[in-house]
């Protein structure tokens, strides 16, 4: 197999693997590009990301465009000769002018079964949906916002307790072997990518933080899903007395209680039972503003629930 001229564009952990994959391989990365830094912490001072990280460990240049629509940032681009742009979760919108660059064009690794849940925030999107399998697609970048074919896809099954963190990680790495194995199939030719079917679009709009509020007038289901959907980021919340509580953990009970939902039903060692539209949810482990997250037993230990009222 020949070696590639590859520039590899990302930006969070989720693109953390793929490169490490692409640096062990006998490729040659020629550059990375990344967002600019951002402020974090409390100094707010700027702190690359991941991805610039571990590419600045290898000695690889890095190059941080606000956008392609600055002066010289496509010209540069066009410096490096690639061969092929691997994109995994880079965070900007590449110009058809870019996509037209690297000789065997643009491919994105992206973590759904395309075409459901296109977009920013597919891992998220199909825990929250209830879906029982995922997994990651490596597509060949057109126009359309994930809408190119595909070369591979690698499916999982999601488990019973899958989070948007658990979810994410496995992605990422099974991510990364779909990548490798993609790669001869691109380099020999002989291939084309299966176009994207036209039935079963749907599209996992970016997570916001006013979708964390949980709603107690719907199933225990569903806000499970929330909570685990949101687990780690944003992090679903409800309020009680007046203070935003983080809900980190929860589980799903058989049977029904006749209160109003958001009324604590019943606490003990095992957890806050909370009564919702459609069955009783568990709380196991939450958040008082300000705290570092607890188990229910530990939180109880400060404070007695019963009678309580999430809103």
């Amino acid at each position: 197999m020949m070696p590639l001229r590859i520039v590899f564009a990302g930006t969070p952990d989720f693109s953390v693997a793929p490169l490490e994959a692409l640096i062990a391989s006998p490729h040659e990365v020629v550059a990375v590009y990344t967002q600019p830094d951002r402020p974090a912490g409390r100094g707010r001072k700027l702190v690359p990301g991941p991805v610039k990280q571990k590419a600045l460990d290898h000695g690889i240049p890095v190059m941080q465009p606000a956008s392609f629509r600055e002066d010289g940032a496509i010209a540069n681009l066009a410096s490096l000769q690639p061969d092929l742009l691997v994109v995994v979760a880079y965070g900007l919108l590449l110009p058809e002018a870019v996509l037209e660059i690297p000789r065997l064009g643009c491919i994105n690794i992206h973590a759904s079964l395309l075409p459901r849940w296109r977009g920013a925030a597919p891992i998220q999107r199909a825990i929250l949906a209830g879906d029982s399998r995922s997994g990651v697609c490596i597509m060949q970048m057109d126009a359309g916002l994930d809408t190119g074919p595909v070369w591979l896809e690698k499916e999982i099954a999601l488990a019973q307790d899958e989070t948007g963190g658990s979810l994410h990680d496995r992605l990422a790495a099974l991510g990364a072997d779909a990548l490798m194995e993609a790669l001869p199939l691109i380099i020999a030719g002989d291939h084309k990518p299966m176009p994207q079917p036209e039935e079963g679009v749907c599209y996992a709009h970016k997570l916001s933080k006013e979708e964390a509020c949980i709603d107690w007038s719907v199933p225990a289901r569903q806000i499970d899903l929330l909570v685990r959907a949101f687990n780690p980021w944003p992090v679903a919340y409800a309020d009680l007395d007046g203070k935003k509580v983080r809900l980190w953990e929860t589980e799903v009970l058989s049977g029904s209680a006749s209160a109003a939902p958001g009324t604590v039903v019943a606490t003990s060692r095992a957890g806050v039972d909370v009564a919702t539209a459609d069955g009783i949810l568990r709380i196991t482990r939450l958040q008082m503003p300000g705290k570092r997250p607890v188990t229910a037993q530990e939180f109880l230990n400060a404070r007695d629930l019963n009678g309580a009222v999430f809103r």
